[in-house]
């Protein structure tokens, strides 16, 4: 194939991966088995209390004795007093969703009786326990137009073993003739009740639950973090799979980012509730939208400088590394702006998190009338390493500034030597500049963590191409008053 040909088909490639949407998600949220057993638990708890609520229709009809005749029964004022799931797990199945198997559950009800035979009439009341019950339900897990999960009920089955029924009243015999009747319609009844209720749990309660998952944060008047779903989650053996979006984007204007996701090398840690891959596109959109925005602009005066720094940013001060300030602009304040001239990239590796940024620092004498005069334009690259953490469910971090090297990419004064200044802009760059940095850092920015989530037991590890966060969870309940 020669050079045009192989260009032309990885052009068309390129286009159908564009068509047809492939993409790798730029972050990546794991939950493990520990993950969905704490969930079950709190699932479980609701759906107990659902299940104890269930209302049960009254019972009645007629069945025919040989040398006796036909009796007519009622069953009314059905009350559930409990219903208990003792034993019950979530398990995985793959491709398809999950599984929750109930086992050995019971129940306890009472309620009325009466009967008609001929001219004996009798009524009273009844306690009945149900036994062995066995409940299955299979969750259906998906996504909507809008990025949101969904989960529903793609089946449900129960299936009872044992009811026990004790009546109060004076003919034993008569009972017993119509208990195996009244068995069979209250099974029935009860197990078509208990997956309607299941139904209804989930669509009422874990549904609505799950769509507080935010598929879109915003960070401040500039960005918002994009967390909608690109896929379905996918269950495995081992876990379930959510891919996102993870992409930070400006409020005011929406633009394709020009660089795509790498894909992600998750590890098979399961030590951990739950886990999350962001990956260094995540983090490199963020720069990339802020760059856009024009807000990667910093503006340093005199004021701003520590009271405990010995030096002023006026030309007095820079005339001992530029001299010709002292005639040009003498002994006035100046300004010095910092901006990026293109966004700033992110590397994550094994070693850690780094950026080489480029900064542009502009400088300038505050003329008499308060207009700017241009000084010099210097060129700063510095290795800028970072500490990440993780505190009430946002991703914070520091930064620390390694060796800096200074160029002059312009002078409107005359050339000097531009080595002299470095211990300056070493000042300004850490008392300044990266405290303000990671005052904003500290701030964090959100995981896409549902409604009334804590996480806790944090664990930070660096892979390549993205950062593996792990946590476990804690679900604290809605209080009512």
């Amino acid at each position: 194939m020669g050079a045009q040909s192989l260009a032309v088909a990885c052009g068309a490639l390129a286009l159908c991966l564009a068509l047809t949407g492939a993409t790798n998600p730029g972050f990546v949220v794991r939950i493990t088995q520990a993950g969905l057993d704490y969930a079950h638990q709190q699932g479980i708890a609701v759906l107990e209390k659902e299940l104890a609520q269930l209302k049960l229709p009254d019972i009645s009809g007629d069945f025919r004795i040989r040398h006796v005749g036909k009796v007519h029964y009622e069953i009314s004022r059905l009350d559930l007093r409990s219903f208990h799931l003792p034993y019950s797990r979530i398990s995985l199945v793959p491709n398809m969703g999950l599984q929750v198997s109930i086992s050995n559950a019971f129940a306890d009800v009472d309620g009325n009786w009466r009967v008609k035979l001929h001219f004996i009439r009798d009524h009273g009341s009844f306690d009945l326990t149900v036994e062995n019950v066995y409940i299955k339900i299979i969750l259906k897990l998906g996504n909507d137009a809008s990025g949101k999960p969904t989960i529903d009920t793609s089946d449900c089955s129960t299936r009872i073993s044992k009811v026990r029924v004790h009546f109060s009243g004076k003919f034993g015999w008569l009972y017993n003739l119509f208990y195996s009747a009244i068995e069979s319609r209250f099974r029935e009844i009860l197990e078509s009740k208990v997956c309607e209720s299941v139904v209804t749990s989930v669509r009422s309660d874990l549904q609505p639950y799950l769509r507080t998952l935010p598929v879109t944060a915003r960070i401040d008047a500039t960005a918002g973090i994009d967390y909608s779903l690109v896929a379905p989650p996918t269950a495995t053996t081992q876990s379930l799979d959510v891919d996102l979006k993870g992409e930070f984007f400006s409020l005011a204007h929406r633009s394709a980012v020009p660089f795509s996701p790498l894909a992600l090398a998750f590890p098979s840690d399961h030590d951990r509730m739950v886990y999350f891959g962001a990956s260094s596109y995540f983090f490199n959109t963020a720069g990339f939208v802020y760059h856009a925005a024009g807000v990667l602009v910093f503006e340093i005066t005199d004021s701003m400088i520590p009271k405990d720094v010995e030096f002023h940013l006026n030309t007095s001060t820079f005339s001992a590394f530029v001299p010709q300030l002292e005639k040009m602009y003498p002994d006035m304040l100046m300004k010095l702006r910092l901006s990026a001239p293109s966004a700033p990239f992110l590397n994550i590796g094994p070693g850690g998190l780094s950026l080489k940024p480029v900064v542009d620092i502009q400088a300038y004498a505050i003329l008499p009338n308060s207009s700017l005069a241009p000084l010099f334009l210097l060129s700063l690259t510095s290795n800028v390493s970072a500490v990440i953490d993780v505190k009430s469910g946002h991703i914070v971090g520091s930064l620390k500034v390694g060796r800096m090297k200074l160029s002059l990419k312009h002078s409107d004064v005359g050339t000097f030597q531009v080595r002299m200044l470095q211990s300056i802009v070493n000042i300004v760059a850490s008392n300044i500049l990266l405290p303000r940095l990671n005052d904003r850092l500290n701030q964090g920015f959100p995981l896409p963590l549902p409604d009334r989530v804590q996480l806790s037991n944090i664990l930070v590890r660096f892979h390549q191409n993205f950062l593996l966060l792990g946590a476990d969870v804690h679900y604290q309940p809605r209080r009512w008053r």
